[in-house]
């Protein structure tokens, strides 16, 4: 029999226990990942007790009460709390979720709490983004023209502006780009649903004039063709978007060009 081991620092061990003040009315535990690079120890969940009743809806509210309050060395990444930024994704009662926006009271018994999955960690519940913002850039997403503006911007039809509806939205939270498992196994040459989501909005773009070159940079067996319709990036992104559809309309435009 095969005997495999796992990695070193991969093992989640139970962590420290941080108990409600007397007089808590409401009391909700969170389980939180905790794991510190510069600690050669084992990742931890430790466990926060809230009230919350004296605490906000969402779950970045609590995390933000757990910080101010009772721990301060908890690490997490949010910006807008309005779930237009993208900066508070993480993995929610087993849904990669943007913590201010998923309500608290969304989640029976205790909320667990880890970072997005994987992911390289830099710091608790903060992963490390490097690749998926190169794989960003090199969609190159940015309108490309060579004809000269014919005013002081490029104008677009109501209908051709629509055609971008479902695509714009996308705030790069990589919650769909993290629940892929195409991802998982080949995240270094294969793009993934929130990079090609944004590669076919400039595609789809009446403004843009590098069409032919922008599909050129897709075909690949891997940048594009790793998408395996397994459908999590659509049901876990937290703006409701699809990028499964935007993929397979990429795909379309591969088979029509030939």
């Amino acid at each position: 029999m095969v005997e495999f081991s796992l990695p070193r620092n991969s093992k989640v061990l139970k962590g420290q226990h941080h108990k409600a003040p007397q007089g808590a009315k409401s009391v909700k535990k969170f389980k939180v990942y905790r794991y510190d690079p510069d600690q050669d120890k084992n990742p931890q969940l430790d466990i926060y007790e809230v009230d919350i009743e004296s605490c906000g809806p969402m779950v970045l509210d609590a995390l933000i009460k757990i910080k101010n309050e009772i721990d301060p060395t908890l690490t997490f990444r949010r910006s807008c709390r309005e779930g237009v930024c993208g900066s508070c994704a993480m993995n929610v009662d087993g849904t990669n979720t943007l913590a201010c926006i998923k309500g608290i009271n969304e989640i029976n018994g205790d909320a667990k709490i880890y970072p997005l999955p994987h992911m390289p960690v830099i710091k608790d519940l903060v992963p490390d983004l490097s690749i998926p913002y190169a794989q960003y850039e090199s969609i190159k997403p940015w309108v490309q023209a060579d004809s000269p503006a014919p005013g002081s911007e490029r104008l677009q039809s109501p209908e051709e502006r629509a055609e971008l509806d479902g695509l714009w939205e996308c705030v790069l939270c990589f919650c769909c780009q993290t629940s892929c498992p195409s991802y998982w196994w080949n995240g270094d040459r294969y793009l993934g649903p929130a990079i090609l989501l944004q590669a076919y909005r400039w595609i789809a773009d009446s403004r843009d004039e590098n069409t032919g070159e922008r599909l050129d940079a897709l075909e690949d067996p891997f940048k594009l063709y790793r998408c395996h319709t397994i459908m999590n990036c659509t049901n876990t992104c937290p703006k409701s978007l699809n990028p499964a559809l935007a993929i397979a309309k990429t795909k379309k435009l591969m088979v029509e060009r030939m």
